[in-house]
């Protein structure tokens, strides 16, 4: 299908729907084909998620390569992002979550087999996204003990040996999702979720070595970040918005004034949004997640969701 807002227009297909729950997809291009990972599990918040890996050579039809199980039984492992390492293999992360958050990496040279799940970061501690930079991975990992909360930068060789980089940062106050992005002249911008009062993102910026950041609040509540810079240097992102009708948008990201404003909203509702996004061709590919509409004389099942796949040509941004 194809949706617009203004002048924009983006070709939008479901791609995935086999679970009851189908979620937090990333999305990479490795080897002239399109790899993306999502969550398969019985609910937005359940302890039956594992991680699915689908692939496709256009876009359009998609196989199942991989079904990673949570390396801890009767756990929850959610939110997988995928990254190509300094020696070009896929590097997927994911959390096991509840009783205690622990967070794995996995890795693979195809996309099909995937290595045992190594631990990463102490437990208590949720690594989210993985992002390569000069030869070291960085993640940011947010404490998930409710008496204990903090944000901390870590950084890895290997993408298994992760340890602290700089300092302990939010503290006493949940900083949450993060997408970080590097500049071509090295700096580091991070697109945070903050969930505590006030529940709004943080823009953080830091130049080498990224041990000393400055966070400035966007006013916006959001949810699932993603970040990209266009050829052109436009930073966009693609995030949940909170207010009604809740939603996956596309929005301009302007560092200097630090303010966030959608442009675009892709066909979503409800429990929707966690985007992977790829430039790829002249295009901005975009997987994302959202809670189904109900067929004619259906009767609307609340937590279904399913992946879909958005294309925007450069050219229309």
């Amino acid at each position: 299908m194809t949706h617009s807002m203004g002048s924009l227009k983006s070709d939008v297909a479901k791609i995935w729907s086999r679970a009851p729950h189908n979620a937090f997809t990333d999305l990479i291009r490795f080897r002239d084909s399109w790899v993306c990972a999502l969550r398969e599990s019985s609910g937005h918040i359940a302890d039956d998620g594992h991680v699915r890996i689908i692939r496709s050579d256009d876009g359009t039809g998609w196989t199942s390569v991989a079904d990673i199980p949570c390396p801890e039984p009767s756990q929850d492992l959610r939110d997988p992002k995928l990254s190509l390492t300094s020696d070009g293999r896929l590097m997927l992360t994911a959390a096991a979550f509840r009783p205690v958050c622990q967070t794995f990496s996995f890795f693979s040279a195809d996309g099909a087999t995937w290595s045992a799940g190594n631990k990463i970061g102490p437990p208590g501690l949720w690594l989210w996204r993985t992002v390569w930079q000069d030869g070291y991975a960085y993640n940011f990992g947010r404490s998930e003990v409710e008496e204990d909360r903090f944000l901390q930068l870590f950084r890895s060789t290997d993408g298994v040996d992760f340890q602290p980089h700089g300092d302990r940062q939010f503290r006493g106050v949940y900083a949450n999702e993060t997408a970080p992005i590097f500049l071509p002249d090295g700096t580091c911008l991070t697109l945070l979720r903050r969930d505590s009062d006030p529940p709004t993102a943080q823009l953080g910026m830091a130049k080498p070595p990224y041990e000393s950041w400055n966070w400035r609040d966007l006013g916006v509540r959001i949810g699932g970040p993603a970040l990209v810079q266009l050829p052109d240097g436009r930073l966009l992102a693609v995030v949940r918005l909170y207010d009604e009708p809740r939603r996956t948008a596309l929005c301009w990201l302007d560092a200097e004034r630090a303010t966030l404003t959608e442009f675009h909203t892709l066909p979503s509702r409800g429990d929707t949004s966690y985007a992977g996004l790829v430039m790829h061709e002249n295009s901005l590919w975009i997987s994302y997640y959202s809670t189904d509409e109900a067929a004619e004389g259906e009767v609307e099942v609340r937590e279904r969701t399913s992946i879909y796949l958005a294309r925007i040509t450069l050219s229309a941004l």
